[in-house]
């Protein structure tokens, strides 16, 4: 491969205001933060935040004692956040305690799917402005109770598909998309080969006694308790969310969508099923392919959990085809590669001499990391300036939704057809729009 050396990457407002973002806002006084979920994930993003604003960690909550009390010696040990913590956040095992007892002007949320509609709604209607992890419902109605919820109280609701204002993705759109460099556009791939959950799990068996299991599942089915459902693998479970295709699948609809300014599809179908790991006991497939029909466009998604990748080295992205070329988007890069012509590929510079905290991470979460910051930046300049975020939540919702209307599809057996709102005459796959919930939960979308 032909390659042209690669040009600098402009970092933080440099890069927003080259390739069409917001220069960064930073606030007048320290935001007071609460995070809802201390995960992997959950941490990251209230570490990314820490490191790019000021702001005061109030409070976290968790159901898992242990993972709490973690979170929260760490956040008091930060040493490189814009404003010191002068002292250990407050925890909270229930979200709703923590939302009664604290005022706050951010919560982040980083609990497993099916607690994202209630805990966003109920940190709205405290007042709060929201980092809500993708994907941000399990269901549609969900995702259209927390949109209306974040327009009637005007509140800030970004969601954590940060690739909207990376800088390789800003300047590929703007370099090879909005210059027609990359001509007209007719597929899109979107595709994930890394093998994300074990192909065996154990056998149910009691929670440990640090985990409020039945909290856990909350609005989901009770489930049995297995291992490794906690903390990493209970996407492998329906009851907990929407798969793979929502968790890493997501992203890409989202980047490639948001790239070529596409809005919802119009026709969705999808097949697979459970056709190697099929002594597992996870519920999602571990293969499985859907195709997505706009005006004038297809995207289709693919995923196995088995087997080798065709690229090892790019086991995880998009390819958007032109006519007169074929742009790739890569976990924190691309490669623009035209019919005629050498390829041009940029990836995102490392951080490690202004955030040399990231050199304690793997070298896959770095560039997670990294692409976060600048999400926060975004998040926080919205806020300051009353305007919607690059990832707001209406264009997630529209996202995930997509996503929704694929694992449908896929249980049904059919295509569906969708205007936005509804699937168009089929009542079955419309009903399931909104799932049941768990006793006492309540759906707030019905």
């Amino acid at each position: 491969m032909t390659t042209l050396p690669r040009r600098t990457i402009l970092q933080g407002a440099a890069a927003a205001a080259a390739f069409g973002g917001q220069a960064f806002a930073q606030p007048r006084r320290p935001y007071r933060v609460g995070l809802i979920g201390s995960g992997w994930f959950g941490k990251l993003d209230l570490f990314a935040l820490m490191q790019v604003a000021p702001v005061e960690v109030v409070a976290l909550c968790d159901v898992d004692q242990r993972m709490l009390e973690e979170a929260r010696d760490l956040t008091r040990a930060r040493t490189d956040s814009v404003t010191p913590q002068r002292r250990r956040p407050a925890i909270h095992h229930d979200y709703r305690e923590m939302l009664r007892e604290h005022e706050f002007d951010i919560v982040i949320i980083g609990t497993p799917d099916h607690w994202h509609a209630l805990q966003s709604i109920a940190a709205i209607e405290a007042g709060a402005h929201v980092y809500l992890e993708k994907p941000i419902s399990v269901d549609v109605r969900e995702g259209e109770a927390i949109l209306a919820a974040a327009r009637a109280r005007n509140r800030v609701v970004q969601a954590g598909t940060q690739r909207r204002t990376a800088p390789p993705f800003l300047e590929a759109r703007e370099r090879f998309v909005r210059t027609g460099l990359l001509g007209d556009v007719g597929h899109i791939e979107v595709f994930c080969y890394f093998h994300q959950r074990p192909a065996q799990f154990s056998a149910p068996s009691a929670p440990p006694p640090n985990l409020d299991w039945d909290f856990y599942c909350g609005p989901a089915p009770a489930i049995p308790f297995i291992r490794e459902m906690h903390p990493r693998d209970w996407r492998a479970f329906e009851g907990f969310g929407n798969g793979y295709l929502g968790d890493v699948g997501v992203h890409f609809i989202d980047s490639a969508r948001w790239i070529l300014g596409l809005g919802a599809p119009k026709r969705v179908t999808s097949s697979g099923g459970i056709f190697v790991d099929t002594q597992s006991a996870s519920t999602v497939p571990d293969t499985q392919m859907a195709t997505f029909e706009f005006d004038d466009i297809t995207m289709t998604w693919t995923n196995r959990h088995w087997g080798r990748a065709p690229d090892p080295s790019r086991d995880w992205g998009a390819a958007i085809h032109g006519d007169k070329g074929t742009l790739r988007l890569y976990n924190a890069g691309y490669e623009f590669i035209p019919v005629e012509g050498p390829t041009v590929a940029s990836e995102l510079a490392s951080e490690l001499d202004q955030f040399p905290a990231d050199q304690a991470m793997l070298d896959w979460e770095r560039p997670l990391a990294a692409i976060t910051r600048y999400h926060m930046r975004d998040f926080i300049t919205a806020i300051e300036a009353g305007t919607r975020p690059a990832a707001d939540i209406e264009e997630a919702h529209i996202s995930t939704s997509t996503c929704v209307l694929a694992n449908t599809a896929l249980k049904l057996g059919r295509t569906l057809n969708w205007d936005g709102h509804h699937v168009v005459g089929d009542p079955e796959a419309d009903a399931m729009m909104a799932r049941a919930y768990r006793a006492p939960w309540v759906h707030p979308g019905v």
